[in-house]
């Protein structure tokens, strides 16, 4: 695999996509292969059967190779699940010299990661919201200003150790070097978000088949980030229990009937369902299909706008709600977000990159793009982390922790 060719590897919960991205000489991105495959080893987004995952992995990277004509060797891989958690942090030094100098920021960012955590957890991702130079707020790089104090706000992800090891096992069993891992809900807000709504206000929500993920943004930066352990497989599962069929008509169900607004379908609306068994078919209402899926898309939905409301972030949210992620089509979501957010939202759907096909244009691909823009960006640092590795996790750590080490 060239220099110029970047893979991004989105592990989720229902699928694994690779997806093979070519730099040109103008450093535009051009997609040139994509390979899905089942995933069968995760739950929740994180991984619970090593073998599963691995030959998911390798299924999904041996399509990927074959559609784009080239050999695969390296990833960048996101990650997610429950075990995320975040917070923000301030911190300030004093100034030695008149101009503020890269190694000041380094120093100052340092300050404000020093913050207490469990055992088991460790800071994978830092990103800076904004610099303070002595009272003046808001500033993005104040790298050559004078000033007496030199202050930062960040926001901070952590993570249990133990989940992102498994990951990086699983990617390297597959026989893959990890280039860099990165936050899933910040790979889909790259592939999904325009300039204008990072630099307004803007709440994204990535609707996948284990989690769903939330990312705010203001001003250019990441207020708040949350997972919640919650996704489409929730979905199907109460259909699978409230129609009395197997999970994989349900899935089937919701994918081609599925509604999450009784408002929106009518009782005289009938679909065809298989019985468990020897049970024959049985004809039901589409509306049975909406009462069931509205309560949990509303509960989805209302989790997340709790967390935002615990976050205390003082934002207005000019720039409305945007859902991607593989369950974002569902019929009536945006509907549903508006009644719980109260403000506008849309379904987002992936930038239109060059070589991109029809496939990849859906919102279940936005983390997969998303990795792939990242690493677009990223690949001259050359990072590679392999578990065989003695000192693996400091490699990591502190590589995760000069992400975003400048306004996002």
């Amino acid at each position: 695999m060239d220099k110029d060719t970047v893979v991004g590897l989105d592990i989720g919960t229902t699928k694994i996509c690779a997806l093979v991205g070519k730099v040109r000489e103008d450093n535009s991105l051009e997609i040139i292969g994509i390979g899905t495959y089942p995933s069968n080893g995760l739950k929740k987004g994180v991984v619970i059967d090593i073998d599963e995952t691995v030959h998911s992995i390798e299924r999904a990277v041996e399509r990927a190779e074959e559609d784009s004509g080239c050999e695969i060797d390296a990833v960048y891989v996101g990650i997610a699940g429950g075990h995320i958690k975040s917070f923000n942090s301030d911190g300030s030094i004093p100034l030695k010299h008149k101009e503020i100098t890269k190694k000041d920021l380094e120093r100052v960012i340092d300050v404000a990661s020093a913050v207490a955590i469990p055992m088991d957890r460790e800071i994978i991702q830092t990103i800076v919201q904004e610099y303070i130079v002595d009272d003046q707020e808001g500033i993005q790089n104040p790298i050559g200003m004078s000033g007496v104090r030199l202050g930062v706000r960040l926001h901070v992800i952590t993570a249990a150790v133990t989940a992102a090891q498994n990951i990086i096992k699983c990617v390297n069993k597959a026989g893959l070097d990890v280039c860099d891992i990165i936050l899933q809900a910040i790979a889909s807000s790259d592939a999904v978000l325009k300039d204008d709504e990072k630099k307004g206000n803007v709440i994204l929500i990535d609707l996948g088949g284990g989690t769903t993920d939330m990312a705010v943004f203001s001003k250019g930066a990441i207020r708040h980030t949350s997972v919640l352990p919650l996704g489409g497989s929730n979905l199907t599962y109460d259909l699978s229990i409230g129609l009395r069929t197997s999970e994989k008509e349900a899935e089937e169900i919701k994918k081609k009937h599925g509604c999450s607004s009784v408002s929106l379908v009518s009782k005289e609306e009938l679909i065809e369902v298989k019985g468990f068994g020897a049970k024959g078919p049985r004809k039901i209402s589409r509306r049975r299909i909406a009462e069931i899926l509205e309560p949990r898309v509303e509960e989805i939905f209302s989790l997340l706008y709790e967390d935002l409301m615990k976050s205390e972030i003082d934002i207005d949210l000019n720039c409305g709600v945007i859902i991607t992620g593989g369950s974002a089509l569902l019929e009536g979501i945006v509907e549903v977000a508006e009644r719980i957010f109260r403000v506008p939202a849309r379904i987002g759907y992936p930038k239109d990159v060059a070589g991109i096909s029809e496939i990849v244009k859906e919102p279940m691909y936005a983390t997969a793009l998303g990795l792939v823009m990242y690493g677009a960006k990223e690949r001259k640092k050359k990072r590679k982390f392999r578990i065989r590795d003695s000192n693996i996790f400091l490699k990591i750590m502190n590589t995760m922790k000069k992400w975003f080490s400048e306004v996002f």
